[in-house]
């Protein structure tokens, strides 16, 4: 209860005029080089960690992602002979559309997840060494996001080699999509990493909560095969916006428009202050409750 109540009343500081003024964009935007290096040095700590004793080492940033489409096509061509409704998509093949919502969601998910921890993990460091804490939780994101990306390139190519889809000079917008979606993350891996010190359960609730989005995520199935019932909670994720428009950039499918970019921003800014704000509220209690 004591825990809860210090939960609330740092949260609660966003009432405050105090809080919003913090000018956390401006710290963001003007690190300093010692600072950058620091970044630079934590996300290659963190993909040593990975590959760490593999003996193909870095080769699965691309092989895994390869294989994870072989094991989908598979079973969604071939067993489950999944089709996509011909009116609303015509000859496009499930597996491309499946595709370019997949990687999206796995950037997301898997920064999300390995940040949530990353102050419990690094308590040893909190104490001793002079580090923005803030900086912790950007490695594990930046990381995720590098090798996911690198991924996405890589089942872009076997796509269109494949001829599951023609290229279009729209999907260069992929690029500003990944970097608005890596710092919505970044924003609410901020958040969770912060609340995860204080309430511990939150590392073990995450990956099912995340399961439970992914299928409330228009992933595996389109929009239009929503019950009409539950449209307004599936527009409500903003996952099924990032993924829509990823989709619409590569495949030209759906009709979105410059306003559903501009709500992407919006998201991600509101994402990223939220976060921000709440971990620096708590940071300076970290070492009370490790």
């Amino acid at each position: 209860m004591v825990v809860c109540n210090f939960v609330v009343a740092g949260v609660g500081g966003f009432a405050s005029g105090t809080v919003w003024s913090c000018p956390w964009w401006g710290e963001l935007a003007s690190m300093t080089t010692p600072k950058k290096r620091l970044v630079g040095e934590l996300v290659r700590r963190e993909l040593r960690q990975r590959y760490l004793g593999s003996l193909s080492g870095g080769a699965w940033a691309l092989l895994q992602p390869l294989a994870q489409l072989a094991i989908y096509g598979y079973v969604f061509g071939r067993i489950f002979s999944a089709r996509l409704p011909q009116q609303e998509f015509g000859e496009l093949a499930f597996l491309a559309f499946l595709a370019i919502g997949l990687w999206p969601w796995n950037a997301f998910a898997e920064s999300l997840s390995r940040a949530c921890t990353t102050i419990t993990d690094n308590a040893g460091l909190l104490g001793k060494v002079a580090i923005p804490r803030f900086l912790l939780v950007l490695a594990p994101v930046a990381a995720a996001f590098m090798l996911q990306v690198a991924g996405f390139a890589a089942v872009l190519l076997v796509l269109y080699l494949g001829g599951w889809f023609e290229p279009r000079w729209q999907a260069l917008l992929t690029l500003p999509l990944f970097v608005l979606l890596a710092l919505f993350t970044l924003g609410l891996a901020w958040l969770f990493s912060a609340l995860t010190v204080f309430v511990r359960d939150i590392a073990h609730g995450l990956p099912q909560a995340l399961l439970l989005m992914f299928f409330l995520t228009p992933v595996l199935y389109p929009r239009s095969l929503v019950p009409e019932t539950l449209l307004p909670l599936a527009d409500a994720n903003p996952l099924a916006l990032f993924v829509g428009l990823f989709r619409q950039s590569v495949l030209g499918v759906g009709s979105y428009g410059p306003g559903d970019w501009l709500l992407a921003v919006v998201l991600t800014l509101a994402s990223l202050a939220a976060g921000y704000l709440v971990f620096q509220r708590l940071a300076p209690h970290f070492e009370d409750f490790q």
